[in-house]
């Protein structure tokens, strides 16, 4: 088949790169000129900005970032640029499907409500894990959902090229609002145990041995891990999508919205930890972050709690600094080496870090980190 993909993100060119090595005919569109300079020196398929390139596809996958906006409300702005970008050059018949992660009824009223009705719809939201080894495209089971049962199959058989199970729904609204549950479960999840760690230490006691001891129960019990926060391109944003779209029927989500509020005031507590286990005021303290983007051996910056807590850090008159090889540059900001400083805290624990200079001096370290194996007692 002659498949077009609209947005190369991570999500995107995954998709693009399997469905191309199971022997589909590869358009890739994305409107970065950077992107597409990159991916064309590293790709065997065309990619190009030109959307006329959509012409004569039997399917065209939307894969464009699904954001908050800065009051933290779901931003559509990209899925509906891709709508009109291909609006001019599908085919009768062509199937169309949504891989970015929406709201309910997105597919339904939003794309096949602006393309019309000469085209099949279905839904197959995304599920990408970057620097996941275990789980892949090939692997990781696709839900999909059609507006008809030939949209539906048509997707199906499509995914069945290059994914080994395919879970069929019923609507393409339950494939949308599966995905959404996902990660909002995990959301909730790392907020309960977030706010237990700031119980346990007002109680004074241990939070990773409480832990511990509850996970030898055999059943009725999943472990999470306390952190400064959650970050990602899903779990920080998808229940917000789910939030939205239960508003726009008149209900309100508290529990949803309490889980996003613990996490999200995660990095304050965690520089507030900081300033009372270093016994005064931390104005002219030297701290040094280590790891800034959200999640181990991979860049990705987007809604890194590490960026909110060295601006809590910063607000409380400390000297940050941070060491993320993997990130090299933020904004006007550049990474530097592991040095001895007063305080260096571990958020991102990537690996093969050298942290010599800190155990060689009398650097007070503090790890935050999910990781299990940084050398250091956490200090959550």
């Amino acid at each position: 088949m002659k498949v077009a993909v609209i947005g190369l993100g991570y999500v995107g060119s995954s998709l693009a790169d399997a469905a191309s090595s199971a022997g589909h005919e590869l358009i890739g569109i994305d409107l970065n000129p950077s992107k597409i300079e990159v991916l064309s020196q590293r790709v065997s398929y065309q990619v190009s900005q030109d959307y006329g390139l959509v012409v004569g596809c039997d399917v065209v996958v939307i894969a464009v970032p699904t954001p908050l906006d800065s009051s933290r409300q779901p931003d559509i702005s990209f899925v509906e640029s891709a709508v009109e970008g291909i609006s001019k050059y599908l085919s009768e018949g062509t199937l169309v499907i949504n891989e970015s992660t929406s709201y309910p009824g997105t597919l339904r009223n939003l794309i096949a409500g602006k393309l019309g009705q000469n085209y099949l719809y279905a839904s197959a939201p995304e599920r990408v894990d970057p620097g996941n080894t275990k789980w892949n495209t090939r692997n990781t089971p696709r839900i999909v959902g059609g507006l008809t049962e030939q949209a539906r199959n048509k997707a199906r058989d499509f995914y069945l090229t290059f994914t080994d199970t395919v879970h069929l729904v019923s609507t393409p609204e339950v494939a949308e609002a599966a995905k959404l549950f996902e990660n909002t479960f995990r959301q909730v999840n790392i907020a309960l145990v977030n706010e237990f760690a700031q119980v346990a230490h007002a109680l004074g006691i241990s939070t990773f041995e409480t832990l511990e001891a509850a996970a030898t129960k055999p059943f009725g019990f999943m472990p999470f891990i306390p952190s400064v926060g959650v970050g990602g391109h899903c779990i920080p944003v998808d229940p917000s999508y789910l939030s939205h779209a239960a508003n726009r029927v008149g209900l309100e989500t508290k529990f949803i919205n309490h889980a996003n509020e613990v996490n999200l005031a995660m990095p304050d507590f965690v520089a507030s930890r900081i300033e009372s286990s270093h016994g005064a005021s931390l104005k002219g303290v030297r701290i040094q972050v280590a790891g800034i983007s959200y999640k181990a051996d991979i860049s990705d910056l987007r809604e890194s709690p590490a960026i909110a807590l060295i601006a809590s850090l910063r607000r409380k008159g400390a000297e940050v600094q941070w060491h993320d090889d993997l990130v090299g540059n933020w904004g006007s900001e550049s990474s530097s080496p592991i040095s001895e400083v007063d305080i260096g805290v571990i958020v991102t624990a990537h690996s093969g870090v050298d942290y010599s200079a800190w155990k060689n001096g009398r650097t007070m370290v503090i790890d935050v980190s999910t990781s299990p194996n940084t050398g250091w007692p956490k200090f959550l």
